[in-house]
């Protein structure tokens, strides 16, 4: 497995694998990985010839009162999972690697990344489809892996593919879990042993405002209310929970048949996000 530090590195690589006719499968990361980012790469490994695996933190997704500086970082570890589970190539560049001095430019989706964590984010997604077609422009994916939990930028991203033309399939994968239910989260080390039991609920609030949507067969506010007393009770600070039409991240209509139910809170100093998917 090679280690990539530089773009005109990473585009040799891909030449050389497009010469030998080989698809290329794209998994882009921050890094610190764990289970679920490893099922994005055993995804891609089923489905391309080659796996480019990114591991960068990425500055241009952080507020400047965000965790950039002490976002976790291992990346012998996360290199040797990589080679573990049959990467051809990680790309771990710095940031001056990624982006000149000067750079003035940005790639803005500007529908679906303004509800749920755009509202509280407001740069985020900005940096992520940046970043994302960056890497796109650099890697020439024929198919991109993205991890269902962060639920929104995968909508986001398939919404900048399907707008810009990438010639890329963007692959949704299935949310991964801990045995108690907590979605798996490179910010979960955070979480001290107390804050990783009461972070349990945020999963728990929105299975039980799934149970009641679905038996409803629609969205009330009383659902979505007792979803964030369960957060509260359990000693969270909600930021949002909501029900969205997962078409369009808008107030579901009474010809919505898919809903994304999604919810960020902070427990203690660390802000988690989760979400369930509803098909009426």
């Amino acid at each position: 497995m090679r280690i990539i530090r530089t773009k005109a590195e990473l585009k040799a690589h891909v030449r050389e694998l497009k010469r030998s006719g080989k698809t290329i499968g794209l998994v882009p990361t921050m890094g610190f990985l764990h289970e679920g980012h490893l099922s994005l790469i055993d995804i891609a490994r089923g489905k391309a010839d080659a796996v480019i695996v990114s591991v960068f933190v990425n500055p241009t997704q952080f507020a400047p009162n965000e965790d950039f500086d002490s976002y976790p970082r291992d990346f012998d570890r996360d290199a040797a999972l990589c080679a573990e589970h049959g990467a051809n190539a990680v790309f771990a560049p710095e940031p001056e690697e990624m982006y000149d001095p000067s750079a003035s430019t940005w790639v803005e989706e500007v529908s679906l990344s303004k509800p749920l964590c755009g509202a509280s984010r407001p740069t985020f997604f900005r940096g992520v489809t940046t970043v994302v077609s960056k890497l796109f422009h650099l890697a020439q994916p024929d198919i991109a892996v993205f991890g269902q939990k962060d639920a929104q930028q995968l909508l986001v991203v398939s919404r900048m593919v399907r707008d810009l033309d990438f010639p890329i399939e963007i692959i949704a994968a299935p949310l991964v879990r801990g045995q108690d239910g907590l979605a798996l989260s490179s910010r979960n080390r955070y979480l001290t042993p107390d804050e990783h039991l009461r972070a349990t609920n945020l999963h728990r609030s929105l299975v039980e405002a799934r149970a009641k949507i679905e038996a409803a067969r629609a969205v009330k506010s009383e659902f979505i209310e007792a979803a964030k007393e369960v957060i509260t009770a359990a000693g969270g600070k909600v930021d949002y929970v909501s029900a969205l039409d997962r078409t369009t991240l808008r107030e579901p209509t009474a010809g919505t048949t898919q809903i994304l139910l999604a919810a960020a809170a902070w427990f203690g100093t660390t802000r988690l996000i989760d979400n369930e998917l509803i098909d009426f």
